[in-house]
């Protein structure tokens, strides 16, 4: 029996070493025919699919990007970056489009030196014209493991090129933080750190000199005044420097735990609560003299200003911004009305606010219909004499039409006949009459807003109904000046929500039925390089899934070079003590587990068991010392931040509050 199965496998072996020879003699072949330039036969056997093509370069729906007004050219609008969930997997984008307005066109700018997929970055342009980037965030499809960015980049719109900006100092990686322009510096202030505790918001002002290619990071005597820690707040540029208004954080808070001690007090737990700030800021700028040292970084001060008169009521956390003219452009947000055991119940909102900055008054911006002048005409018509009137009118019309008609008719004789070459009516592309509504678009919070030639751009945002999160693929317009109704560029259906509609599927689902891809060259969806989870140590989810090998078998070198290691391995970044301390439970779960198997020893204690498991984890982390090292390199001249694991935060610490 033995021998039939040995021979049934070799002759499997051997039937699938043919099946690869033959699929590497036709990839040869076909090569040979695109090389060779096997003319239009060839071409129309490749069955190209044009559909794909043109999905490939079509801008998708997406969420957290960043959307600017073209600084070399009025007539185009910038996108860049984002992320898109759709209730299973998140895919993060780092592709650049440029919207052609005039020819209601997206085009999709490819680029070798682009940043790598992010969403939660921010940009802004500066006082010659060029583009500044800096920071985000990535997340693994599943969302299990994520970090933030600290890289900074230049755009130049003209030639769409980018340039990576190394600096030996700068702002550490963020994610939610804003930028704004003063003279020749770039203003940035705030945003949030996720680690694997906690969620920590930031208030660091940084300062980048465009001229002396230097961050300025000022730091301010303990007792003077500055803004709380905050995230998703505006910040405008001002003639003397910078104004911030509003923002979003959580603070530790003590809450009620429904339950009474053993002396018959109320039993009480620490949690986040989530604060949407309504204060108003004005950062003061003064540039160094001009016979000071190029070093010299301006002098700042922090000057707290009253509250805005006419705020929006309820306050709302997640509106888009935009700088129009002295005035702040605010569009929807979001409102947490209840926060219980089941979730948030929120209210989300389609409002359009102007923000004077110098007055720090809010105004609500309403559509308005074009005037009739239909009861005029009746009230008119119902006199002899309004007749009479409305009847010269008439004539002096139809006069006026009949000369400017003699007039082009004697001009198109005196006209040279056409050159051929010159375009003619029907070649020049005409943009397509749009639909215009009376009514906003739907509520929604974090939409990306962008003004160009006085007209307002709505792109995108985020609505949430129970656990469904959707994510608007659409495109509005709003003349800023006649407010005549929104104009819709596009609105494309939002795809299916592959996620349950209760919370108790929807995690299952997420752990069962998806698993992170990989691409064949080693990376990740978007052409991410792989997290170091991925590069060499393994998953906590697949630890808690996968059973467990004895000890003596790991320590071998076939298991140690074995696909499915299932022990926890060090992250980058991390000592000895925090992974001792992440990991100590599962080494202890491993020696239990052995031990069981083999034959314990009786009179093992609770100390011996925890000083064995130390051991393990010791030389598990200075096992893999080199490659940690390599990629800590590797992320590092990335721009990468820690890699967080979301497994490992407090429950507290995340939430919907992070996406606000």
């Amino acid at each position: 029996m033995g021998k039939k199965d040995k021979k049934s496998k070799t002759a499997e072996q051997k039937a699938r070493v043919a099946a690869k020879q033959e699929k590497k003699a036709a990839q040869k072949e076909k090569k040979g025919k695109s090389k060779g330039g096997g003319g239009a036969a060839d071409s129309d056997a490749d069955d190209l699919d044009l559909e794909a093509v043109r999905q490939e370069y079509e801008q998708q729906a997406r969420a957290s990007a960043t959307l600017i007004g073209s600084p070399s050219n009025a007539r185009e609008l910038l996108l860049f970056g984002g992320e898109y969930f759709n209730g299973a997997l998140a895919t993060f984008y780092n592709d650049l489009f440029i919207y052609l307005i005039d020819k209601d066109e997206w085009r999709k700018v490819t680029s070798p030196n682009s940043p790598l997929p992010r969403s939660g970055h921010a940009w802004t342009r500066s006082i010659a014209g060029d583009i500044y980037l800096f920071g985000g965030e990535f997340s693994s499809p599943k969302q299990g493991t994520f970090y933030h960015y600290n890289d900074f980049w230049k755009l130049e719109p003209a030639t769409r090129e980018w340039t990576r900006i190394e600096s030996k100092k700068g702002p550490p990686a963020r994610s939610g933080h804003r930028m704004t322009f003063f003279k020749r510096y770039v203003v940035l202030f705030g945003g949030f750190q996720d680690t694997s505790q906690q969620t920590k918001y930031l208030q660091d002002l940084w300062l980048y000199d465009t001229h002396a290619f230097t961050w300025y990071n000022p730091v301010l005597p303990p007792a003077t005044q500055k803004p709380d820690p905050r995230s998703s707040f505006s910040l405008h540029p001002h003639e003397a420097g910078a104004v911030l208004y509003g923002g979003y954080s959580r603070v530790k808070a003590t809450a009620i735990a429904g339950r009474q001690t053993k002396g018959g007090g109320q039993a009480t737990r620490s949690v986040l609560k989530p604060v949407v700030h309504q204060d108003t800021w004005f950062l003061r700028l003064i540039q160094p003299a001009v016979d000071a040292p190029a070093s010299t970084p301006p002098s700042i001060r922090w000057e707290r200003r009253k509250k805005p008169v006419n705020s929006p009521n309820p306050t709302r956390a997640g509106a888009g911004q935009a700088y129009h003219k002295g005035r702040g452009i605010a569009f929807g947000g979001v409102h947490d009305v209840e926060e219980s055991e089941e979730g948030i119940d929120s209210e989300f909102f389609d409002t359009l606010f102007a923000w004077n900055i110098e007055r720090n008054r809010f105004f609500q911006l309403t559509l308005r219909r074009p005037r009739t002048a239909a009861k005029k005409q009746v009230n008119e018509r119902s006199s002899r004499k309004g007749r009479g009137k409305l009847d010269e009118e008439d004539l002096l019309r139809n006069l006026a039409a009949l000369e400017a008609k003699g007039a082009v008719e004697r001009e198109d004789a005196l006209k040279a006949p056409a050159d051929p070459e010159d375009p003619q009516p029907d070649d020049i592309s005409v943009m397509p009459m749009k639909t215009t509504h009376f009514t906003m678009p739907h509520p929604r919070f974090n939409a990306q807003l962008a003004v160009q030639d006085d007209v307002l751009y709505i792109f995108g945002g985020t609505y949430e109904h129970g656990d469904r999160e959707y994510t608007f693929d659409e495109l509005w317009a709003i003349d800023l000046g006649k407010l005549d109704g929104v104009q819709e560029i596009y609105k494309r259906e939002v795809e299916n929500w592959e996620g349950s509609e209760d919370e108790s599927s929807a995690s299952g689902s997420e752990e069962e039925g998806y698993s992170d891809e990989e691409n064949e060259d080693g990376q990740a969806p978007g052409g991410v390089p792989l997290s170091a989870k991925e590069e060499g140590y393994a998953d906590p989810e697949t630890k808690d899934k996968t059973t467990l090998e004895p000890l003596e078998t790991l320590d071998t070198e076939d298991a140690v070079g074995a696909v499915a290691d299932t022990r926890p391995h060090p992250r980058p970044f991390e000592s000895l003590r925090e992974f001792v301390a992440r990991t100590s439970t599962g080494w202890q779960d491993i020696v239990l587990d052995h031990m069981r198997k083999g034959d314990p020893s009786p009179g093992q204690s609770i100390k011996e068991l925890r000083k064995v498991a130390f051991d393990h984890a010791e030389t598990m982390w200075w096992d893999c010392r080199e490659e940690i090292t390599a990629l800590e390199d590797e992320q590092e001249e990335a721009g990468i931040g820690e890699v967080v694991n979301i497994a490992d935060r407090n429950h507290d610490a995340g939430g919907a509050g992070r996406r606000r």
